[in-house]
């Protein structure tokens, strides 16, 4: 009787005589969702920088953070339309509105650079962009002066797919791949409260 070779498999580690324990290369989604988290970061790290500096983008150098001026004043204190209108101008330039914005950005982006406390940065980040679409407040056609306000969608807007991008990222668990997802779950905080991953 004779045994017939089987083939090598080669997604098995085991039947190669590896480490079974080796670490698997990531697939194609792992890295598509890695790459859509760091680009998400970056997003907010720009902001965050872009207010604190003033490169001339969103924010002329002198209104930066640095320079004496509000990361929420321009935006909270220019709205003309919605329910909540009245409100966000009272934030407007409030210290304690321009820590939490900035420490916002701050803290949401390098989360997602790194990977690491992907459920907090989806969480905050999302009260984050609900309230910036709660300012805005797509469903107005027109500002309180009729002029339109050029919404696009009265309930869809840029707010809403980040808020759904950065919760499918920390449900996908996207800093495992090039990111500090891993290491920072080993940690024993971290262990011990599951919900800072």
């Amino acid at each position: 009787m004779t045994i017939k070779n089987r083939p090598e498999h080669r997604d098995n580690p085991v039947q190669r005589g590896d480490d079974a324990t080796a670490t698997p290369e990531p697939r194609a989604a792992d890295r598509f969702a890695a790459v859509v988290r760091i680009a998400m970061g970056l997003v907010f790290l720009w902001a965050f920088l872009d207010k604190l500096f003033g490169f001339g983008y969103a924010t002329p150098s002198e209104r930066a953070w640095i320079n004496g001026g509000s990361p929420t004043q321009g935006f909270l204190g220019n709205l003309d339309h919605g329910p909540f209108a009245e409100m966000f101008r009272g934030w407007a330039g409030a210290w304690w509105a321009d820590w939490l914005f900035m420490l916002g950005l701050a803290g949401v982006g390098l989360a997602l650079v790194f990977g690491v406390g992907l459920r907090i940065a989806a969480i905050s980040g999302t009260v984050m962009m609900l309230l910036m679409w709660a300012a805005e407040w797509p469903p107005d056609r027109f500002t309180d002066a009729g002029e339109p306000t050029m919404s696009t969608n009265p309930i869809l807007d840029y707010h809403i797919i980040y808020a759904l991008v950065m919760i499918w990222l920390a449900l996908a668990a996207a800093g495992n791949t090039w990111g500090l997802g891993k290491q920072w779950a080993r940690l024993g905080l971290v262990e011990r409260n599951p919900w800072l991953r």
